[in-house]
């Protein structure tokens, strides 16, 4: 179909061009005329004819005569002005009769604005909308007046760029082929949007953390420091436009707009650190969890977001505050203090009944620790297995010797026949062919769905359990049927000992002998033999649970020792130390060197032995396309929250990050940005005591 040509610019082209090309013949003659009168009168000034002509014409009579010419010249510009002024009014006019008078009135209703212009992008006409704002765009070039609106000419016809113009926001198309751009004023409906998203419904919970420790035996009305809490509360939702209500004694449940939690979090929810200073002086330190979601139309959804978000503030640990916004990753804040440690017998009772329960009513248990297995996940899935084996349900734990760190290979070949192996193991595509809607899954010392050793039978699976006790983070594995996710725990295989120790069952849960020293071997290393921040009474309670059971120190720290070339190998990294701020250090491996995770946090555990040292960072490469970091802090430092800026996770004291196709300076580069940015926010401000 042949295109057909835009009539406004038509019209307007014919009328313009017409008046043009008159006043150019005009103006030719008229300069023709002039030309001949000056040449005619200088030579009969030279020539003196007819004769006397040369005393006739005196100096002043030659002004007055090029000032007449110069008079006609104006006149003429004059007229020609107004000549085309009143083409120009004819064609605005004429507007309406071109598109018909309807379809002007859907363009002022629907504040569209147009204009055409030239081959020189010199705009030759504009309809109403710039008129009645008075914007005169008439002989203007239309890029030098918006340069944004030169990347419509080369770019799709469908194509939009948005212009902010004296207050008011367009969105602007360009048709090519009428050289005509079309103007949509959305200045009313963005101001609409602005209001109704600062206007949206934002639904939160804020807990005490320590409740029962703080309150102890009185009332409410007798405490004084949860009088001064409740009060801190109250007067913070005061200043933040916050409803509050109180529904428990240690949770209020909140509701503001959305203009309110942006404020909150450009504050960082100081009242984090307001409810923490209430402390000082005192023989504990009070923490408040706060869970918020927003940006979804459901209310009902939103309390569940909301639930969501105070329980992986929980689980975290506490003393923070967690986002969640509708299909977007959560937004922590906090997380100045480490883990309360969870001293509950009944809580560690009431879990560890539950997971018996769903235990008996399933056909088969899998169970899975991590990928690059350790000894606590080891440790911890070999404690599921004796839970399995005491009500008679048959378990597998996934085994995948290349997804295995060397000493935990080494422990489970020297702890176990092949006979027993097999018996006890499954792949992870055997695991993923099992899974069965009456199977459970039980994942262990770990809750990231992409770290899981058996990731597809994960996927696969309708019945899981989570227990770790690595701070949750934004990803975690979809609606399992229990969690117990405790950061205030030093390993896996110490909460494992605590549920076996203190479920009701009758007679106990047996551990064997080499179960038990593999789970101790397993606390061993992630307390760094007792040393490390974590360890608290709960840890040796643990230890002494399972040297009940027969749990052989000697072999339990015989699996954790180094070889000589290992030795050597953390000397060397060691040897490449760099401090980028005060008490912060970091090591780069060799570039040829491929280290084992494990390996990477013995580096960073024995710098953290030297003296003025609040947090080491070691880079490594852990395969040929994956360079991992392992952080380690002395609790002065949440390197959770740094490693969680790099794409990792873990503990407030001890985290890991990992980045894939990438090289060594890429990752330090990395690090050093991270530590430029986040390091002051991380930094615990009560000196990384125990709360």
């Amino acid at each position: 179909m042949p295109k057909t040509k835009n009539p406004i610019k038509r019209h307007i082209g014919s009328s313009m061009s017409d008046a043009l090309r008159a006043m150019k013949i005009r103006t030719l003659v008229l300069v023709l005329i002039e030309l001949a009168v000056l040449v005619t009168a200088i030579l009969f000034y030279v020539y003196d004819w007819p004769v006397g002509f040369k005393d006739i014409m005196k100096t002043e009579y030659w002004i007055v005569g090029i000032s007449a010419l110069l008079f006609l010249n104006i006149l003429h510009l004059w007229f020609s002005e107004i000549h085309l002024t009143s083409i120009r009014q004819r064609s605005d006019i004429d507007a309406a009769s071109i598109i018909g008078s309807d379809v002007q009135e859907a363009y002022n209703f629907g504040q569209l604005g147009l204009i055409v212009t030239d081959d020189n992008d010199t705009i030759m006409w504009t309809n109403n909308l710039f008129h009645d704002r008075q914007i005169d765009l008439l002989d203007h070039n239309i890029i030098e007046w918006q340069p944004e609106l030169a990347e419509l000419k080369s770019a799709p016809q469908d194509a939009i760029v948005t212009l902010t113009i004296n207050d008011h926001n367009y969105n602007v198309k360009y048709l090519a082929d009428a050289r005509l751009y079309i103007f949509k004023d959305t200045t009313s409906y963005e101001q609409i949007y602005a209001y109704s998203r600062e206007q949206a419904t934002v639904i939160g919970i804020i807990m005490i953390d320590n409740y029962s420790d703080i309150a102890g035996k009185t009332e409410d009305d007798n405490n004084d420091l949860i009088s001064k809490i409740r009060a801190a509360i109250f007067d913070y939702a005061k200043d933040y436009g916050v409803l509050l209500r109180r529904y428990r004694t240690d949770s209020y449940f909140l509701v503001c707009n959305f203009s309110a939690l942006e404020k909150m979090e450009k504050d960082e929810f100081s009242l984090l650190a307001k409810v923490r200073a209430l402390g000082k002086g005192q023989n504990i330190t009070p923490t408040l969890s706060i869970g918020l979601a927003h940006d979804f139309p459901e209310v009902i959804r939103l309390d569940e977001m909301a639930g969501n978000a105070i329980d992986i503030a929980m689980s975290r640990g506490g003393d923070q505050a967690v986002v969640s916004r509708y299909g977007e990753d959560m937004r922590f804040y906090g997380g100045k203090t480490t883990a309360l440690e969870n001293a509950s017998r009944v809580q560690f009772r009431s879990v560890a009944d539950s997971i018996l329960g769903i235990i008996r009513t399933s056909s088969d248990v899998i169970v899975s620790g991590h990928k690059d297995m350790d000894m606590d996940a080891l440790g911890s899935c070999l404690g599921i297995l004796a839970m399995c084996n005491h009500v008679g349900v048959p378990c597998r734990m996934v085994y995948d010797p290349k997804e295995t760190e060397k000493k935990t290979r080494y422990a489970i070949h020297n702890a176990f026949t092949k006979a027993e192996l097999d018996k006890m193991t499954i792949t992870p595509k055997e695991a993923e062919d099992r899974i069965r809607s009456s199977t459970l899954f039980v994942v262990v010392d770990v809750s990231l769905p992409s770290r899981t050793m058996g990731q597809k039978a994960l996927e696969k699976s309708t019945k899981t359990i989570v227990i770790d006790h690595h701070r949750r983070g934004g990803e975690f594995i979809d609606r399992p049927v229990l969690t117990y996710v405790d950061p205030s725990a030093s390993s896996a295989s110490e909460i494992i000992t605590e549920f076996i120790h203190y479920a009701t069952a009758n007679p106990r849960i047996e551990v064997s002998p080499t179960f038990a020293t593999i789970m101790l071997s397993g606390i061993f290393l992630d307390t760094t033999f007792f040393k490390a921040k974590s360890t608290g009474g709960r840890t040796f309670e643990a230890a002494e649970i399972l040297k009940d059971f027969g749990a052989n120190n000697q072999k339990a720290d015989e699996y954790l020792k180094d070889e000589y070339e290992e030795f050597a190998l953390v000397t060397k990294i060691i040897s490449t130390v760099r401090t980028p701020y005060t008490g912060v250090v970091y090591c780069v491996a060799d570039e040829k060197d491929i280290i084992d995770r494990a390996t990477l946090s013995k580096v960073a555990n024995q710098l953290m032995q030297l003296k003025g040292i609040n947090a080491a960072f070691v880079i490594g490469k852990t395969s040929e396309k994956t360079i991992g970091i392992s952080a380690r802090s002395d609790s002065t430092v949440n390197i959770q929250l740094l490693c969680e800026k790099m794409g990792g996770g873990g503990h407030f004291a001890a985290a890991a990050a990992e980045f894939k196709n990438s090289n060594l300076t890429t990752v330090e580069d990395a690090l050093l940005d991270t530590l430029a940015n986040y390091l002051e926010s991380a930094k615990s401000d009560i000196g990384g005591a125990q709360a």
